[in-house]
């Protein structure tokens, strides 16, 4: 379609409405219509559009729009189940290329260490691997948006134990709720003071203490990605019957069609030392390690210690010297796939369960003002929750050693509706998330649901500052002790 002056007349192309109108002032690629295309149209009628043309194109490509305020309220407020985004994935190196899982401790007598499970395709049994878990996908999607917060791209509440003030223990910096095993719940929050007094004995550990999904005001207000990623406060005061929010935002990553793979290891030494060259002590000094002098070593009843066990008792492999013989590890040698699939879903009728009694402030909500305000505080929650789905995309797919994906096509956003019709898809961007973030966030402001505006900094209480020093002391004397101590 193309926007013109009053009176011009239109044209039979549907997609591209009179182009040789000299009065053109604007061209628009509909929906699924090639840009470049269309420009050479344009450019082929001789130029008739001067320079008062312009090209633009709705959302970014292949009739894929950006999802905007109005759409997410309305999927919010009922009219959509689910927000989905599925990204098929290969290995950086290439379709077929070996990639390493998450390990498991198993049984010995396990196959694998990794989590397979059968599946089948016209009868015939394959395999799929679990290559991110839930948990691993929730952590990677909070550090996602902290990596937008940090940027100043994303505003929102994050609250954090400031460490950088204690001796020893500059290295841990802030530790945000983003961060923390279990969000604003952590033992890490329960252990650390707001303006000298314990979290959970401040006014503000106290509101989150007895928030519940029926009354979730105080938790939304300081920490709303607690929301999205769920929480369940079962380190606070009531224990195993702290509230529990369930998790609105899942993301898993598996492998179809997986063959397990072997890999080998092996050590040859430079300095060509033998297995039977001398037998090594434990060195009476930790610090020292080892000795081949028996007046140096550590003694019991009396007798110098060797280092090691049994069948390597006193060998210098155990201080890691001499050759490492070749072996082949069936276990968790890596995998070949087909190919990944990232699947992330989030369950608007998960917000949907969220309650709001009051407004940000503390006032009640009348029942004509509730539903309103209601709808604004979930909305912007799922405006964060794809804010985080984007940040993620952007982020790439380096899960751990020798584990690198690669998307086969742009991230998208789909939109799932009751009927288990065809989706309706939506750009997945971080400009487009963060704009889509600001206006939600506005919105809910406007209606007594806004974030707090000011950080929420805690301090380590002084006895986790003493637990964090003794385990650190702790482990560097064990560090020092040879092997096999």
């Amino acid at each position: 379609m193309i926007s013109q002056s009053p009176g011009s007349p239109g044209s039979a192309d549907p997609a591209v409405t009179r182009a040789h109108c000299p009065a053109v002032t604007e061209v628009v690629a509909a929906p699924g219509y090639n840009a470049g295309a269309l420009a050479m149209c344009v450019s082929a009628v001789g130029g008739t559009l001067g320079e008062t043309a312009r090209i633009r194109t709705e959302g970014r490509r292949n009739n894929v729009n950006t999802l905007d305020y109005p759409t997410l309220r309305a999927a919010v407020a009922g009219q959509q189940v689910a927000i989905r985004s599925r990204t098929v994935l290969q290995p950086a190196g290439g379709p077929g290329d070996k990639i390493y899982p998450s390990s498991y401790g198993v049984a010995d007598n396990a196959r694998t260490k990794y989590a397979v499970e059968p599946y089948s395709v016209d009868g015939v049994e394959r395999y799929r691997v679990l290559i991110g878990s839930v948990a691993d996908g929730a952590n990677r999607h909070e550090l996602a948006l902290l990596e937008g917060l940090d940027a100043g791209e994303l505003a929102f509440p994050n609250p954090f134990v400031d460490f950088s003030g204690e001796e020893g223990l500059e290295d841990l910096g802030r530790l945000s709720a983003l961060e923390a095993p279990h969000r604003l719940a952590d033992a890490i929050f329960r252990d650390s003071m707001i303006d000298g007094t314990l979290s959970r004995l401040s006014d503000l550990g106290r509101a989150i203490t007895d928030a519940t999904p029926n009354a979730a005001t105080a938790l939304y207000a300081a920490c709303p990605a607690a929301l999205v990623f769920g929480m369940w406060d079962s380190t606070g005061p009531k224990g195993g019957l702290g509230s529990k929010f369930q998790r609105a935002l899942v993301s898993e990553i598996v492998g179809e069609d997986a063959q397990l793979g072997v890999k080998v290891g092996s050590r040859i030494d430079p300095l060509q030392i033998e297995k039977t060259a001398a037998v090594v002590y434990e060195h009476v000094d930790p610090e020292q390690g080892w000795t081949l002098d028996p007046t140096e070593a550590r003694t019991e009843k009396g007798k110098p210690v060797a280092v090691g066990s049994k069948g390597e008792l006193g060998r210098p492999s155990v201080v890691n010297h001499g050759n490492v013989t070749p072996t082949i590890d069936t276990k968790a040698g890596g995998v070949t796939i087909d190919h990944a699939v990232q699947t992330t879903v989030l369950s608007l009728a998960a917000l949907r369960k969220l309650r709001f009694v009051t407004k940000i402030g503390g006032e009640i909500l009348s029942q004509t003002d509730r539903r309103e305000a209601e709808t604004a505080a979930r909305t912007a929650l799922a405006a964060l929750a794809v804010a985080a789905i984007a940040y993620q995309h952007s982020q790439d797919y380096d899960l751990r050693s020798r584990c690198l994906l690669v998307p086969t096509a742009e991230p998208t956003l789909e939109l799932v509706g009751r009927s288990g019709g065809e989706p309706v898809r939506y750009e997945s961007s971080t400009e487009a998330a963060a704009a889509l973030l600001r206006e939600a966030t506005d919105a809910a402001a406007s209606v007594g649901m806004g974030w707090l505006t000011e950080e929420v900094r805690l301090l380590p209480a002084p006895k986790l500052v003493e637990l964090i020093r003794r385990s650190r002391d702790q482990a560097h004397t064990l560090a020092a002790e040879p092997e096999g101590v």
